[in-house]
């Protein structure tokens, strides 16, 4: 399925960190990328954003006349090609001759392709600048490289899961806040986030938290069924070894999910997002931690939450570190305020 965001860009440092938020979301190599726009649109000033996130250093120009530049990337060779100087035939030779070539492939005025254009370079990603003068452009970025589970998939392996209801409405609770979230950012902070993706990340975070469930740590009232019981007995079984995170990860992979699991793999306490992680995935871990079943909370009060139900444990320490890490992701993500209910 194709996924998909837009945003308003009032100017060009906004344009330029809209570009370095896109290395910040790549899952699959090589892709392609296509970007639209007429002359004036922004497409150089976003190109030098991506490339610069991507550690490029020095100048990252407009190959209109060179018709094609090449940089060193820590994912392997970033070519730009611009075809708005070429015929449809001569436009072609060069981006056939250009295939397999690169980790990361830019194509600028795809169009001068023919109208098949899409069919030839099958974009991993579309990217389209409109400018709208001096008053700004808006951003349009199309995601077709990662499969994604449909909501009636997920559905059904909540029923396989025995997935119980608390755990089901967190899911979906976070699901909820986290794309609030991610409105947010491309909103405040021109960042391009991939919409769908989260939302499904978000709805199978915890498919798998049973085998990491705990005598004491049920809400209230909550009471499983032998059936249930023995469903999550033999899940435990088979993921043995495994918390909840990993092995979500590798139901997911073993699905031809494999970037769905990538998002997942870090939302929990045993593998916190890194530095280098991708902004799914610390938007998942973020808003993970703000949910107290369904409901929002402040991460004070999420935490003694989590204390109260675990305290007895040795979590109960790591908890402190998670918190902590929890904390300078809300700083770096949302320096302005956070997102509330």
């Amino acid at each position: 399925m194709i996924d998909f965001c837009t945003f308003w860009l009032p100017d060009a440092d906004s344009t330029h960190l809209a570009g370095r938020s896109l290395a910040h979301t790549l899952y699959t190599f090589p892709l392609t990328i296509a970007l639209e726009g007429y002359l004036g649109a922004g497409k150089t000033t976003f190109l030098r954003g991506f490339a610069q996130a991507l550690g490029v250093r020095g100048a990252v120009t407009s190959p209109t006349y060179a018709l094609e530049q090449r940089y060193a990337t820590a994912h392997g060779m970033l070519t730009h090609i611009d075809l708005y100087r070429l015929s449809e035939a001569d436009a072609k030779r060069l981006v056939l001759e250009s295939d397999h070539q690169a980790a990361i492939r830019c194509i600028e005025w795809p169009g001068r392709l023919g109208s098949n254009w899409r069919e030839l370079i099958h974009p991993s990603l579309c990217v389209t600048l409109n400018d709208h003068h001096k008053n700004g452009r808006t951003l349009s970025c199309s995601f077709e490289d990662l499969p994604l589970p449909t909501n009636e998939e997920i559905n059904e392996w909540r029923r396989e899961m025995a997935l119980p209801p608390h755990i089901a409405a967190h899911c979906d609770a976070v699901a909820a806040f986290v794309d609030r979230c991610a409105q947010l950012l491309m909103e405040t902070r021109a960042m391009i986030v991939r919409r769908e993706a989260l939302r499904r990340a978000a709805r199978v975070h915890d498919l798998l938290r049973s085998i990491d469930f705990r005598n004491g740590a049920s809400p209230e009232g909550f009471r499983a069924t032998d059936e249930e019981r023995e469903r999550w007995r033999s899940l435990k079984e088979h993921y043995s070894g495994m918390h909840h995170e990993a092995a979500c990860e590798k139901f997911l992979r073993e699905g031809g999910f494999e970037a769905l699991g990538t998002i997942v793999a870090t939302h929990g306490l045993t593998l916190p997002p890194s530095i280098e992680a991708t902004i799914e995935q610390k938007l998942l871990f973020y808003a993970d931690k703000r949910l107290a079943v369904d409901r929002i909370v402040s991460l004070e009060e999420r935490f003694a939450d989590f204390s109260r139900r675990y305290g007895n444990t040795s979590l109960a320490e790591d908890a402190k570190d998670w918190c902590e890490r929890t904390k300078a992701i809300e700083r770096e993500l949302f320096p302005n305020g956070i997102p509330e209910e």
